[in-house]
């Protein structure tokens, strides 16, 4: 018998792990400081609330219109953001996202009136529109599916890192920095969390790379062996064009699980300093350390879950279970608000679990298509959840204003999460990576 002198392909993915692990080390940590930036900047608005109102006598309708327009601007620019992005590069694309971002972001201290409230929330929209996506398909292009999970788990790791940190540098800066130079602590608010995106999108201009071909890292052997992962990896998936990721049945479910999935995320952003304020609190420093507990321990809880979902290439009953204990977490925090500690309890399971589920989740579409679809069908669902979001904060405003609580716009978010695990149950069973090749270590290492 004779056999073929070619390596099997589990030999050459473990022969590649030290050229992945570099890779991690030289791609990760920029963009996972990036998404926290972008965050900060995309939720701030949750606590500038809290003085800003007051001082420009804003309704409760015309912070949600505000806050909630942002997303009416990224939903039109995404799918084209995303498909010039993979045209032109990510290293410009991103580039150039960062720093429009990030200017129109620090221009919110000039805000007065409600129509400039509205506008500059809208451009902010329009400037960040394709940023999430744009990643989540960049990623495509480096790590095949067996590897990508752990990436995007990382990457989205900087959301609650960033909503504690955001918590934490956001109600010092409204206590501590108000009246100075005559500004409100809303306003420094804004530049103090904008300019270092500007920073940040001229480190990517010189720090990224747009292909394993430019990578100076790695010996032309790895390039070769991850290029060869990369093609292997998009053989099974349905389609490469455009149209057929803006046009497949799967993308269409997929985004209607986001859509839920966002419905909750959002509240939770938007609303938790007000909750807390609710049940009594008053210092916008301590709201702020109060609002990192529930972000520190999804932080950690995220972790677990992307590791359990990895270990067992099981991702839709994950999705489900997370999306109930987030529902079940926004419930009891909402009867139980009036009580600090119990209120607490609840945002903090609600949180972790709704959190938990955005990097299962985002281990799914990557599989189903590749190429030019992968970054139409990617920007389509975030363009969903992004529909979302709009939804989520005009409505709890609007519901808000009319009952004087929250409770009843609680009570609906959490029938919409239940409804997003539902939906999750109803995608077809994606296995993770490629077959016949052994799955990544978990975590990248320092070389």
């Amino acid at each position: 018998m004779t056999h073929s002198s070619s390596p099997h392909p589990e030999r050459i993915d473990q022969h590649l792990d030290s050229a992945y692990r570099r890779t991690a080390w030289r791609v990760m940590p920029l963009l996972m400081v990036c998404f926290l930036v972008a965050y900060l900047d995309r939720v701030n608005v949750g606590f500038a609330k809290l003085q800003m109102l007051d001082d420009l006598k804003f309704s409760e309708a015309v912070y949600g219109l505000g806050a909630g327009i942002f997303f009416i601007g990224y939903l039109m620019f995404e799918v084209p953001s995303n498909i010039a992005l993979h045209r032109y590069g990510a290293r410009r694309w991103i580039a150039r996202i960062m720093v429009t971002w990030g200017l129109l972001s620090a221009a919110m201290m000039f805000v007065q009136t409600p129509w400039s409230f509205y506008t500059l929330r809208f451009l902010i929209g329009v400037a960040e529109a394709g940023f999430f996506p744009g990643i989540i398909f960049y990623l495509t292009t480096w790590f095949p599916g067996h590897r990508r999970g752990v990436m995007v788990a990382l990457f989205i790791s900087a959301l609650p890192i960033s909503n504690m940190l955001g918590s934490l540098i956001s109600g010092f800066i409204m206590q501590y920095m108000h009246g100075v130079a005559g500004f409100a602590g809303w306003q420094w608010l804004f530049v103090i969390e904008g300019l270092p995106a500007v920073a940040l999108g001229i480190a990517v201009f010189y720090l990224l790379h747009d292909r394993i071909a430019d990578a100076k890292w790695l010996t032309a052997e790895e390039k070769q062996g991850m290029q060869a992962a990369i093609e292997r990896d998009n053989q099974g998936k349905q389609g490469h064009s455009i149209r057929e990721g803006l046009l497949n049945p799967k993308i269409w479910l997929l985004g209607g699980v986001y859509f839920c999935l966002v419905m909750g995320q959002y509240i939770i952003s938007f609303w938790m300093p007000t909750i807390i304020r609710n049940s009594g609190i008053e210092q916008p420093w301590v709201i702020g350390m109060l609002s990192a507990i529930p972000f520190t321990a999804a932080a950690v809880v995220m972790v677990l879950v992307g590791r359990s979902s990895d270990r067992h290439r099981e991702y839709r009953w994950h999705l489900a279970i997370c999306a109930t204990l987030g529902a079940a977490g926004v419930l009891f925090g909402t009867l139980f608000g009036g009580n600090l500690l119990l209120g607490m309890i609840g945002l903090t399971i609600g949180a972790a679990a709704m959190v938990s589920s955005l990097p299962v989740f985002w281990s799914m579409p990557t599989a189903v298509v590749g190429g030019a679809a992968a970054a139409a069908g990617i920007a389509l669902i975030n363009s969903m959840g992004n529909v979302a979001g709009f939804f989520a904060t005009i409505v709890v405003g609007w519901i808000t204003q009319v009952t004087g609580s929250t409770q009843a716009s609680m009570y609906m978010m959490a029938a919409v999460l239940v409804l997003g695990g539902v939906l999750g149950l109803c995608v077809p069973k994606v296995k993770a990576g490629i077959s016949g090749l052994a799955p990544a270590n978990p975590l990248p290492q320092q070389p």
